[in-house]
C-alpha cells in the first residue's frame, strides 16, 4: 500500500488534514489568488420545467458557461443517500482510504485531484474519482459491508447521466448538431459509450482558509458538469469582474459547461473558469463528468451553421488526445488546437 513518505505518490496522497493546525508553507497560495470580487453579480437560476428553459439555458452558456438547474428530476433522496455515502468514506481512517488509493498513472480512486501534478503549490481537498462501478474501490474501503455504497453509486449514476443527456439535447439543437451524427450519444448499444466520471470530494476544514485554496483555477475536461454541493466555495471567473462567489441553492444543482463543448460550439459557448476556496468548516461535493468516447473526433464542424460564413477556429482533435494534452498543458491547451 502506498504512504505518504513514497515520493511516487507525491502528488496523489492527500495531507492527513486532522494532524495540523496551520497551514503547512507548500500549501500557501499567493494572496492574488485567494481574492474574489464584491461586484454581488450571481449565476443564472433556471427551472428545467419552464417552457423557456431551452432558450434561458444557451444564454447561460453563452453569457456564463454555468448555472443554477432547477427542477432537474434528480430525487432529493438519492441526493441525500451520496452525500451521506461520501461523508461516511471521507470520515475513514486515512490509512484505510489509502487502500483505494490511485496509482501515479491511474485516473480512478483515492487521491488529490489529478491537476495536482501541474501545480508547486498542494491544494486542501482530497477525492474519489469513480469510472463505471465503485465495486472495486467499495470493497477495499468496506470489505464486508460494501453493497450499500455501491448500489447509491450506480443509481446516483443512472440518475446524473439521464439528465446529461437531456442538456446535452438542448445544446446540440442549439449548435444545429444532428444527435444521429455523435453516436455515443444516447445509444445503448454502443459499446465504447461516453466516458462518464463520479468526483466525490471533501474540503476539509482549514485553519486558515485565506492562505490556501481548495481546488486551483480550472476548466473542465468534459462536455458537461453536474455539480452536487450544500456548502459555498465554489468561484467561477467572469471576464471584467473577477471571481464570483456561487452560493448554495437547496433546490437547484450546478451546471458548468466544459472544454469539448467550447470546442463543439466553435467558441460560442464558455467553458467557465472556476476554483474552490478553503473554508472553515467542513464542504463536500459530487461532480458528474459527462465526456464523449476517447476515440471521438470532437470539433467544431459538426455543427450544420458553421458552413454560413463562420470559420472552425479549433482544429478537430479526438477527446483522448485533448486530455493527453490538458493533462499536460491545463488551460493553455486551447492555443494547441486553435487554427
Amino acid at each position: 500500500m502506498a504512504t505518504p513518505s513514497d515520493q511516487t505518490y507525491k502528488h496523489i496522497i492527500p495531507l492527513d488534514f486532522n494532524s495540523v493546525k496551520s497551514v503547512p508553507d507548500s500549501f500557501v497560495w499567493l494572496q492574488s489568488n485567494t481574492i474574489q470580487s464584491d461586484d454581488g453579480l450571481s449565476i443564472p437560476v433556471i427551472d428545467l420545467m419552464d417552457p423557456n428553459a431551452p432558450k434561458l439555458i444557451v444564454e447561460a452558456c453563452e453569457t456564463w458557461g454555468v448555472f443554477h438547474l432547477k427542477d432537474h428530476g434528480i430525487p432529493t433522496k438519492i441526493m441525500e443517500d451520496v452525500e451521506s455515502e461520501a461523508r461516511k468514506l471521507f470520515d475513514l481512517p486515512i490509512d484505510q482510504k489509502l487502500k483505494a488509493v490511485r496509482s501515479p498513472d491511474g485516473q480512478s480512486g483515492y487521491g488529490i485531484v489529478p491537476m495536482q501534478s501541474l501545480f508547486s503549490t498542494f491544494m486542501w481537498h482530497e477525492g474519489l474519482t469513480i469510472f463505471g462501478s465503485a465495486i472495486d474501490h467499495a470493497k477495499v474501503l468496506w470489505p464486508n459491508d460494501y453493497q450499500q455504497f455501491c448500489d447509491i453509486i450506480d443509481d446516483y449514476q443512472r440518475q446524473m447521466k439521464a439528465l446529461a443527456e437531456k442538456l446535452m439535447r438542448i445544446l446540440f439543437k442549439a449548435l444545429s448538431i444532428p444527435v444521429e451524427d455523435v453516436n455515443w450519444f444516447d445509444d445503448p448499444t454502443n459499446s465504447s459509450g461516453c466516458n462518464l466520471a463520479l468526483q466525490l470530494n471533501s474540503y476539509p476544514p482549514c485553519p486558515e482558509p485565506t492562505r490556501t485554496l481548495g481546488l486551483a483555477p480550472h476548466t473542465d475536461t468534459s462536455v458537461v458538469t453536474i455539480l452536487q454541493a450544500k456548502t459555498s466555495g465554489l468561484q467561477v471567473f467572469k471576464d471584467g469582474v473577477g471571481w464570483i462567489p456561487v452560493e448554495p441553492n437547496p433546490d437547484a444543482l450546478i451546471v458548468n459547461l466544459g472544454d469539448f463543448t467550447r470546442i463543439l460550439s466553435n467558441g460560442r459557448f464558455i467553458s467557465v473558469l472556476h476554483r474552490v476556496v478553503a473554508k472553515p468548516i467542513q464542504r463536500y461535493s459530487m461532480g458528474y463528468f459527462f465526456r464523449p468516447p476517447m476515440d471521438f473526433d470532437v470539433s467544431p464542424l459538426l455543427s450544420k451553421d458553421l458552413g454560413q460564413g463562420h470559420v472552425p477556429r479549433y482544429r478537430p482533435v479526438t477527446a483522448k488526445e485533448y486530455l493527453a494534452l490538458k493533462a499536460k498543458h491545463l488551460e493553455k491547451a486551447f492555443s494547441l488546437i486553435e487554427n
